[in-house]
């Protein structure tokens, strides 16, 4: 693990999960379609092809798989805000960079798989 000291109080997992993502502002009805890097319960990373407006608020749906929920799928909603986004080269392509703060979440669905 190197040496860094853990500060943070929420664990955090290096995950790279489909998220869909509207941005209430932005008139857009359509979900745009993101991947995240970095997800922990109070805010999350993540990559997609549009530039959202710092300070925008989000609207996010994302399935946990089941290594990070210890037994079923979970589908979360989560509402919260734009902190910074930055421009990254993902494949040859550039694509931006959001780190987003989540104010609040559902768990919209956790269904046992027979």
């Amino acid at each position: 693990m190197g040496g860094t000291t853990e500060r943070r109080t929420t664990r955090r997992y290096d995950l790279t999960l489909p998220v869909l993502v509207r941005v209430p502002k932005e008139k857009a009805i359509d979900s745009l379609k993101g991947k995240t890097r970095d997800i922990s319960t109070r805010g999350l990373y993540f990559v997609m092809d549009q530039d959202p407006q710092a300070d925008s608020q989000l609207d996010l749906i994302l399935t946990l798989p089941t290594e990070v929920t210890g037994g079923t799928e979970v589908l979360v909603h989560a509402f919260g805000k734009v902190l910074r986004v930055e421009p990254r080269i993902e494949d040859g392509n550039t694509r931006m960079g959001v780190a987003a703060v989540i104010e609040r979440y559902d768990i919209v669905r956790a269904e046992a798989r027979p």
